[in-house]
């Protein structure tokens, strides 16, 4: 048997045992298992935030004196966690998580300056590697890493794995975003993002006895990640982990978005939402599909991004073991066009008037109307996520 035939016989096997345990939630914490990073690298506190105090409370006690319970107790007694009030975690009652269908994020009364380094040692603890770090914009993205909860450990896949090392493994990848943006009140949202691939091959037709060709494509966010993995930031923000479970799944209002032509003829989205609500779903709608935010202004309500196709972000060579190589890091530049998402409020101006709409449009890089195809295509890609 070739090579490439026993890699898709070891294959099969392994899909046929994974089959098997599918019916479990994936929500189950045990269903949720990346480790990329290996040995994780230090905590580093981003520049202009405060370093963590420490608290004393587990501090041993002088070995150089003899001591009694009763002593060491009264002593533990007096000392007091340093820092007082600045530690880092915040209290489990200035956290509230805010939903709108499937999309939720967190809402905190803390500075992004308190959360960012929680956040960022939440993703290292959880296997992830950090691709992309700038805390001047509160975007942080973790790498491209496989979900290794959903291989089945077995006699089987240990063997197939011990002879075929690419076989034990997962044709998905993953990678998520988190956006921490600053309130007007000081306070701070919390975005999660997830953005997915999956690995398909196809016939290229061009041999009658070769590999099939392995390649990457885009799979759909999934919002139950999304959801899973804000639960599990906010039990590390000291939330009890039932309470966060319930938080995170409570019941949403319903959706509400439409496509329509403006006065000028041009699309539009109208979210039937006040403008706070909108401008919070459309930039992480933003993160979902993909698109490069370098800039926003929510004073003005713009977006400043840069469309960039997720299908080709981690294409490779067509060849028969590229697929074998996932961990390269020599991505192809993709060209991306920049535009401007606008976000305003419309008073008085909804389907029944009882309350505020939001319009949304999409205007070139010079802000003008835009009337392209790329604009609409950009519009439909919105309103899939908002409707």
């Amino acid at each position: 048997m070739r090579l490439w035939q026993a890699m898709l016989a070891a294959g099969a096997a392994l899909a046929l045992l994974g089959a098997c345990s599918s019916s479990d939630s994936l929500l189950d914490g045990s269903k949720v298992d990346y480790k990329t990073a290996g040995k994780l690298p230090p905590l580093d506190v981003p520049p202009d935030l405060t370093v963590p105090a420490r608290d004393n409370r587990y501090a041993v006690p002088d070995a150089g004196r003899s001591a009694t319970l009763s002593s060491y107790q009264a002593e533990r007694g007096q000392a007091k966690p340093a820092g007082g009030s600045s530690a880092v975690l915040p209290a489990v009652d200035n956290m509230r998580v805010e939903r709108t269908g499937n999309q939720r994020w967190l809402v905190s009364n803390d500075p992004p300056e308190k959360l960012w380094p929680v956040a960022r040692e939440f993703w290292l603890e959880s296997g992830f590697l950090l691709r992309q770090e700038t805390p001047e914009t509160g975007i942080m993205e973790t790498d491209w890493a496989e979900n290794r909860a959903s291989i089945v450990d077995s006699w089987l896949t240990r063997t197939l794995g011990g002879l075929l090392k690419s076989a034990h493994g997962t044709s998905e990848r993953d990678k998520y975003r988190t956006r921490l943006e600053r309130t007007p009140t000081g306070g701070t949202e919390v975005y999660i993002s997830h953005r997915g691939m999956v690995q398909v091959y196809s016939d290229s037709g061009t041999q009658t006895d070769g590999p099939l060709n392995p390649t990457w494509q885009a799979r759909p966010a999934d919002p139950e990640l999304e959801a899973e993995f804000l639960s599990r930031l906010m039990v590390r923000l000291g939330t009890p982990e039932e309470k966060a479970k319930a938080m995170v799944a409570a019941a949403p209002p319903p959706q509400r978005a439409e496509l329509k032509k403006g006065l000028d003829g041009n699309e539009l989205l109208e979210v039937f939402e006040p403008f706070d609500r909108a401008w919070r779903r459309v930039g992480l709608a933003l993160d979902r599909v993909g698109f490069t935010v370098e800039d926003r202004d929510r004073q003005k309500g713009v977006y400043f991004v840069r469309y960039a196709d997720p299908e080709a972000e981690l294409e490779r060579k067509k060849t028969a073991f590229s697929w074998l190589a996932f961990w390269r890091t020599d991505e192809p530049k993709v060209k991306a066009e920049q535009y401007r998402v606008a976000v305003s409020a419309q008073t008085g101006d909804t389907r029944d008037n009882s309350r505020d709409n939001s319009r949304v449009q999409v205007l070139d890089k010079n802000g003008a109307a835009d009337s392209s195809p790329t604009s609409r295509r950009i519009l439909t890609l919105l309103h899939e996520q908002l409707k």
